[in-house]
């Protein structure tokens, strides 16, 4: 008789074996593979929280500034009384001024006036400023993959055991110098902090958490394949558990067919005629614009199980996503012709981490003559197609699975680098072949 699958009760038992090991553990890290949506910052503010009630003041380290502070809030919505330091920095505009109302947080400069709290919390770059200070016990990072091993090296003396926690199939650690003469060795700089840790330290204890919330039951399966063979992950709910409709009916348009498609299965594509076009395609820039346009007009609401009555499918609740800045500043002006206003626009970087009902892609070889590297990497493609809780539409013109048989990898072997797998060519060839069945056919 075959059980069925509890999502809380894997997420709990998961969470549960982290917690022990962190906690009660004799190891000097404990890595946590997250997919998306899996509810990577509760573990943290979870751990933090557990850590310092067993009375192990920690340090914890986050990518970016906006990470930091929407840590500390959430760290003081759980516990209004636990005193927390935010370690910034000496600009004029340091971190987001909500944290100025939160009586249990203390900012400053220096990490000497945050000494003795129980949690403090600043981005790598920050702590690595830091000197002359009494090493913490227990540390917890961030988006560990998203880290560079030289980042990790330059705050390694700050602590002696920490939770490492972070989503693999997400872009690699962004640098702006080649990297190529480290290629293969064990103290590249350029290879996530994770995957540096593990190479010295394959014995550390690795977990993962095995449910997506975020993801809707008609998406994680694909994103599971195609980003993580070898860490599958299930979706929190079940099919039928959320539902996107519109008030308006279909006007019988490429953009309206392809949002009732999406609406109906998870999924749409929107083809465009094939043609090899500037990078900032008008025909498909418009397209995108128009697809966000109507899906606004048409008056979508989304039932999920977070609200028992249908709940607005507003701008704020909408993304789309670009390869290039250039091409989300083209979506940009169109969607502002067109009077849109409030929905994001940005590229795969600057959307990692960031949760919407419904998202419109601009594929990354739409239009393309050639497929780079740049445009293969897998974490890309990953992190566009895993925004979303209802329902994500890719705008693209036609001829890519012919563009992916003509440009097959070219990039050199280098001897003793880690294959990285899922390979960029093959998850691309995953997701079209998904998407196909959800294929509408359009000439603006």
């Amino acid at each position: 008789m075959s059980t069925v699958f509890d999502p809380g009760a894997a997420a709990a038992r998961a969470t549960g074996a982290i917690l022990d090991d962190t906690l009660r553990g004799s190891s000097q890290g404990v890595v946590v593979d997250s997919p998306p949506g899996a509810g990577k910052s509760t573990l943290v503010v979870r751990a933090a929280l557990e850590l310092a009630a067993a009375g192990h003041p920690l340090m914890v380290i986050a990518q970016t500034n906006a990470q930091v502070d929407d840590l500390v809030v959430r760290l003081a919505e759980k516990d209004p009384e636990l005193p927390v330091g935010r370690l910034h920095s000496s600009d004029s505009d340091p971190y987001d001024k909500v944290l100025d109302s939160l009586a249990n947080v203390t900012k400053s400069a220096k990490a000497a006036d945050l000494a003795g709290l129980d949690v403090v919390i600043s981005t790598a770059a920050k702590w690595a400023h830091v000197k002359n200070v009494e090493p913490w016990g227990h540390a917890i990072v961030d988006e560990a993959y998203q880290m560079r091993s030289d980042a990790l090296l330059a705050v390694a003396g700050l602590f002696e055991r920490a939770l490492f926690v972070g989503d693999p199939g997400q872009l690699d650690p962004f640098s702006i110098v080649g990297a190529d003469q480290w290629a293969g060795l064990s103290y590249d700089p350029s290879a996530s902090a994770v995957s540096t840790l593990l190479a010295h330290n394959p014995e550390l204890p690795q977990h993962r958490l095995p449910v997506s919330w975020r993801l809707p039951a008609s998406a994680a399966p694909l994103v599971s394949d195609a980003f993580y063979p070898y860490t599958p992950f299930r979706s929190g709910t079940g099919h039928g558990d959320r539902k996107l409709s519109f008030g308006v009916a279909s006007d019988g348009s490429g953009p309206d067919r392809v949002l009732d498609e999406a609406a109906e299965s998870g999924w749409g594509l929107l083809e465009l005629p094939a043609r090899h076009t500037p990078r900032t395609d008008p025909e498909a820039v418009r397209a995108v614009a128009l697809v966000v346009r109507r899906l606004l007009d048409r008056g979508g609401v989304a039932t999920s199980e977070r609200a028992e009555e249908p709940v607005p499918v507003t701008a704020d609740r909408v993304a789309v996503g670009t390869a290039h800045r250039d091409q989300a500043a083209a979506v940009r002006a169109a969607l502002a012709e067109l009077g849109v206003t409030g929905v994001a626009v940005d590229t795969a970087n600057r959307l990692q981490g960031r949760e919407f009902d419904v998202t419109v892609v601009l594929h990354p070889l739409s239009g393309r003559p050639d497929a780079t590297a740049f445009h293969l990497e897998t974490g890309r493609l990953c992190v566009l197609a895993s925004r979303h809780r209802h329902a994500c539409v890719v705008v693209c013109r036609e001829g890519v699975a012919d563009l992916l048989d003509e440009h097959p990898s070219t990039e050199p072997v280098q001897l003793g680098v880690t294959v990285k797998f899922p390979d960029g060519w093959e998850a691309n060839h995953a997701v079209l072949a998904h998407l196909a069945e959800h294929k509408v056919r359009w000439k603006p």
